[in-house]
This record gives C-alpha cells, structure tokens and sequence, in this order.
C-alpha cells in the first residue's frame, strides 16, 4: 500500500491508538503523540467494560436532587469537592438541563448509534494483535440491594431494550450461580448480556499500541506544546522538547489535554475531567469470572488480568485537582462487606481523570478553523467501549467520506 499523506494523532490513550490504526488502514503514514508509556492512560484505570448498553447520560432526572448531598458527603458513590464548586457551577447548569427524560431519551438513542458497532469496529483491528483473547467472553453483571432497586432501573432497562440490547433479570440462585463468592450477598440483579470485559485495561490499550508500531506507525512519547498552523491549516505540532512533527492532517484525540487546543481548534467546549477511582488487588484470595456492578454502592468488582480491580465512584473536582485515593479507600472497605476474604497484600491505588461534556456525549468533529483537522475527545465512561468506532468515523471524516453514524449530535458547534 503508498502511504499517502503523513498524518499526526495527539494522544494515546484509547481513542486516539484506535483513529491512528484505523488512518492506518487508510494509508496514512501516522505519528502517535503521547506523554505517558504505553497503556498508561486514563482507560487503564477503567473498569475495563465494553459497555455497550452504558448509553444513559449520568443526568438522570433525579441528579438535581443530589447535588447538595454531593457536597456534604464525601462518602457517596457521587461527590463534589466543596472548593470546586464555584468553578464547575455553569457546567453543572447545563448539566441539569439534560435531565428532562426526553433528552434522556433523545441522548441514549445518540449514544447507541455509536456503542451498537463497538465489536464489529474493534474486530479489524484485533485481528492485526498478537493475543486473541484481548476481549473476554464472560457477560456482565449488576446488582442490586432490594427489588426497589432494580424497579428504579426498570425505565432504563426497557430503554435499552428497545434499543437491541439484551439484558436478564437474575434471583438469588441464579446470582449464586453464575458467581459463588456473592452466594447469599445479592438477590436482584441483572445479567447484561452484550457487555464484554477487556482482559486487562492496560494490556489492552498496549496491545493495540504495539500493534501499530508493528504495522508501521510511528509512536513518540511526548508533550504536544502547540499545533502550527498556515492559514485555515494545521501543517505540524512542536514538543514542549523543541521537536517538530509535520503533517498534512490531524487527529486530536488527547482526552481532558484537548483543552490546551481549543483557541486554535476554533472551538469553545465545555469539557471538564471527572474523577474515578481504582484499587487493584493482585492476589485477592477470591475467585470471580464475571466483571459485577453494585449499583447501590456506586461501584464495581472486576476481574482483570493483573489482579481483582475494584473500580468506580464519581468525583467532581477542580482542574488541577490532585487525586483523593480516600475515595478508593472507602469502595476497598465496601467491597471488604461483600467479599471478607479479600487479601489486599500487594494492593495498588489508580485514578482515571475522563473527559466529560455536560451531555454526556462525545465530540466527533472536524476543527471549524483547520479544515484538515479531526476533533475526538470527550468520551466520558464511554472510551474504552467507543473507542475503535471513534477511530473508524474519524478516518472517514479525514478522507471525506460518508460516516456510518450521522455525527450531527458529536458536532463541537452544539455548545
């Protein structure tokens, strides 16, 4: 294949290695930029879900509500860190304003035209990775305290259903089955049968890097200080080291660092990171082979090749905000209740900061000022699962042609 044009991804994480092996593909000869080694990205401390169904924005109608318990409980599954606040208040105002159920409606239909094709946008280019067990075959579970918790659920539930994807409704026995370390913890659940668990979120992310460099791309590991730009198009990037890349296109796919782009971009979005947290534990002394959601406790316990990861919480916090390993402390005690075996000899603390817009949905755009630019970041919970769709619909928009997926509801221009 003639390598045609040379082409520039700004970050590594996720969604920028999938647009770099899908331009890849196109044959494009591409340069991935990226400051942190290989699968040490904000999807390592993931919970590793291909999410499929994961398509209800987090502004659910009720979020208003506990707003003010976010603040006074810095124990909850949600919480929102007192000094921040005055700074996150108008993104928390448009964030409320997609409460309403039918933007709640209208957002998951958006969301599921993107998620439907996570496996078959994935499989190309797994199949150029040394492993073949990247994706696991084991369904997801999520579980709940009482009945009254899955019936507050029941709207989502047939939302997703109507959408095509498949979930069960599980008792006791069934839970105690499918996982018999949580026998006679839980006895309302759900199965999620179409969510996938990755074999390890690091792993993962790497695999498809080196996948890349095998095929011919170019990785560089480094900080992007500006895009340089003739006119209405970018022509390079220089590195914070004095380095200077050239290009004839450009991916910006460089999570909440897409920020320091904007003003050149042509953009004005409200994109702010939001905190989750992680414990890994590498020899728990349990036994479980489904990932598995607590939905009343606002985490999850999920089996990963580098150990049980204990994932989850949502934390809203300043920009420059350090992270709050207490809170992964407190969901390490939480999951100490529902598995006391567990063994934390060994144990390691992750934060993952996600890129998030008010709406929930991602940006997948062409720049408005650089016409030979591409736009993605954004992806909130959703990169991991979305992220080989990204790459896909970003190659097409780059090559001009027609996208699978109408982007009109990822365009920047929507804020």
């Amino acid at each position: 294949m003639t390598l045609s044009r040379q082409t520039v991804v700004i970050g590594g994480g996720i969604v920028g290695i999938c647009c770099a092996l899908y331009l890849q593909k196109d044959g494009h000869a591409v340069t991935l930029i990226e400051p942190a080694k290989l699968g040490d990205s904000t999807a390592k401390w993931s919970c590793g879900q291909i999410a499929v169904s994961e398509i209800i924005p987090q502004s659910k109608p009720d979020i208003i509500k506990k707003v003010p318990g976010w603040l006074l409980d810095q124990k909850g599954p949600l919480a929102l860190r007192p000094a921040a606040l005055p700074g996150l208040l108008p993104w928390m105002l448009r964030f409320v304003t997609h409460a309403r159920p039918s933007r709640i409606n209208t957002i998951a239909h958006e969301l599921a035209s993107l998620t439907q094709r996570a496996f078959q946008d994935y499989a190309p280019l797994l199949e150029n990775c040394r492993r073949d067990d990247l994706i696991g075959q084991h369904p997801t579970l999520e579980l709940f305290d009482s009945a009254a918790g899955l019936a507050h659920e029941q709207t989502y539930v047939e939302l997703r259903r109507s959408l095509g994807f498949a979930s069960e409704v599980l008792n006791a026995e069934q839970i105690a089955e499918k996982e018999p370390a949580l026998a006679g913890r839980f006895s309302h659940g759900l199965l999620l049968e179409d969510w996938r668990t990755v074999c390890d979120t690091e792993t993962f992310i790497a695999e498809l890097a080196n996948s890349f460099v095998e095929q011919g791309g170019t990785l560089v590991q480094g900080s992007v200080s500006r895009i340089d730009t003739q006119g209405s198009r970018a022509v390079g990037v220089a590195l914070e080291n004095g380095d200077r890349h050239p290009a004839e296109q450009l991916v910006v796919a460089a999570g909440n660092g897409s920020k320091a782009f904007f003003d050149t971009l042509g953009v004005k979005v409200p994109l702010i990171k939001v905190g989750g947290y992680q414990v890994v534990l590498p020899t728990p002394g349990v036994e479980l082979t489904h990932a598995s959601f607590y939905a009343d406790g606002g985490f999850g316990i999920i089996p990963l090749e580098r150990g049980l990861q204990i994932g989850g919480t949502i934390e809203f916090a300043s920009e420059h905000a350090e992270p709050n390993f207490k809170r992964a402390e407190m969901i390490l005690e939480k999951a100490k209740g529902i598995l006391p075996g567990l063994n934390t000899n060994g144990m390691e603390f992750g934060a993952g900061w996600r890129p998030f817009l008010p709406d929930t949905k991602p940006v997948i755009d062409r720049s408005p000022a650089l016409e030979n630019v591409a736009m993605a970041f954004g992806h909130g919970q959703l990169g991991l699962t979305v992220g080989a769709t990204t790459g896909k619909l970003v190659a097409d928009l780059l090559a001009g042609k027609a996208t699978d997926v109408d982007l009109t509801p990822f365009r920047a221009s929507r804020f």
